[in-house]
């Protein structure tokens, strides 16, 4: 008898969950709640996710393409092999490669664009970018000292009109001085291959053999420094400052947070924004379980009284409420998560058959830094989100379940008819 007693705020709350009800408006605000609080939730796992991938294909794309470290020399670094050797010694350097770099215009068949030209090395390449994995037609082995090819983004390639086996004409920022006067300094490239990385860069690199472009700036046997990679790229300003130190000469060092940090920072923000701002419509849902339960306690008031006339305490009568309120949130957090995982998962190819069928593109590399919807589930944010959302839902019961608790049997029983 005492454990039955001990029950009755599980039972009757419970009941009162799925009972009828006479007043049919508490029960659509009830359904309200749920409803809310799982498109909350699910709302809030899906866009966090997005956001997370968003952060994932900035780190592996971008900064994939976009060196750590800088090591350069004023006037050219003409030792660089004794640069690389050393800075490799660093624990956490885990890459080199030497580089020429320079804005080049590049004139094809259809229109002249206007591209940043790297020069690479390509024996150390991948030791320090993503870019041979990415190849789509050509062979980053065709970049052969002397013959003058190049690899173009495929945006900037379909953009000049050309493919591999066709020429193109660079114009680099150095002028020519002879008797005939003054002229732009340029040069006929053979196209060797295309790459795509699926960002912005797709769009404005073009990259050729170091010493190719070292001959058209005159820059002879010197570059103008060494790419590094390091294995935490949220320690790379410390990393690069530590592995110049140990070299003998003056480096100049520089890091992917001056290009790229803004941009890194922005999307921390605003995915600390917009789950705050979406968290609101948690808050908004939390707040029809207490319209509900409110509006519960009054209709319920008559048997709230006989109740207590038959020996249940205040803090039954609470739990009854608090029960009630709990089970609602609990199960419209439970679809939420379940709906919002399985949205996480599925966002991309969702995205990407929208796109097929309507013939639209959401996403451009000529705007944006990747072309694509990219998802990353965490299931630490699923964990805050879920306990938090439960968190706020309890507390949301407290006090219709309160103010339940205060009625008085007599006054309520005073008006039932």
């Amino acid at each position: 008898m005492r454990a039955m007693l001990n029950n009755i705020p599980v039972l009757i709350g419970l009941r009162y969950l799925r009972a009828r009800r006479r007043n049919h408006f508490i029960s659509f605000i009830s359904g309200v709640s749920m409803v809310g609080l799982t498109l909350g939730v699910m709302v809030l796992i899906i866009v966090l996710s997005v956001m997370n991938g968003f952060d994932r294909e900035l780190r592996n794309r971008i900064l994939g393409m976009v060196p750590h470290v800088t090591l350069s020399e004023r006037g050219g670094m003409s030792d660089w092999q004794n640069v690389a050797e050393a800075t490799m010694q660093h624990p956490q350097v885990t890459g080199a490669s030497p580089y020429t770099e320079s804005q080049g215009m590049l004139v094809g068949p259809r229109e002249t664009r206007g591209a940043l030209v790297q020069g690479i090395h390509p024996e150390t390449l991948d030791q320090v970018s993503i870019l041979p994995n990415h190849i789509e037609s050509g062979s980053l082995g065709d970049l052969v000292e002397g013959d003058f090819g190049i690899l173009l983004g495929d945006i900037l390639a379909r953009r000049l009109g050309v493919s591999v086996g066709d020429k193109v004409t660079m114009m680099v920022p150095e002028v020519t001085v002879s008797l005939a006067g003054v002229s732009p300094r340029f040069k006929r490239f053979t196209v060797v291959g295309t790459f795509a990385v699926g960002a912005e860069l797709d769009a404005n690199l073009a990259v050729t053999h170091m010493n190719d472009l070292g001959r058209l700036l005159r820059y002879g046997s010197a570059v103008d420094g060494v790419h590094l990679k390091v294995d935490d790229i949220f320690q790379a300003r410390r990393i690069g400052i530590e592995a110049g130190r140990e070299l003998q000469g003056r480096y100049l060092v520089s890091d992917w947070t001056r290009t790229q940090g803004n941009l890194f920072q922005a999307i921390q923000m605003e995915k600390r924004m917009v789950g705050l701002l979406l968290f609101m419509i948690v808050a908004v849902a939390v707040f029809n379980i207490v319209s509900s339960l409110v509006m519960m306690v009054t209709d319920k008031q008559g048997e709230i009284a006989i109740l207590r006339t038959l020996g249940a305490r205040s803090s039954q009568i609470m739990g009854i409420f608090i029960v009630q309120g709990t089970a609602i949130g609990l199960i419209g957090i439970t679809l939420g998560v379940v709906l919002g995982v399985v949205g996480a998962w599925s966002v991309a190819d969702i995205i990407n058959w929208i796109e097929n069928v309507f013939n639209i593109q959401f996403l451009s590399a000529e705007v944006y830094f990747i072309s694509y919807i990219p998802s990353e589930l965490k299931w630490s944010d699923v964990r805050v989100i879920a306990i938090a959302s439960f968190v706020i839902s309890v507390l949301a019961t407290l006090y219709p379940a309160w103010r339940a608790s205060r009625i008085s049997p007599a006054e309520a029983l005073r008006y039932e008819s």
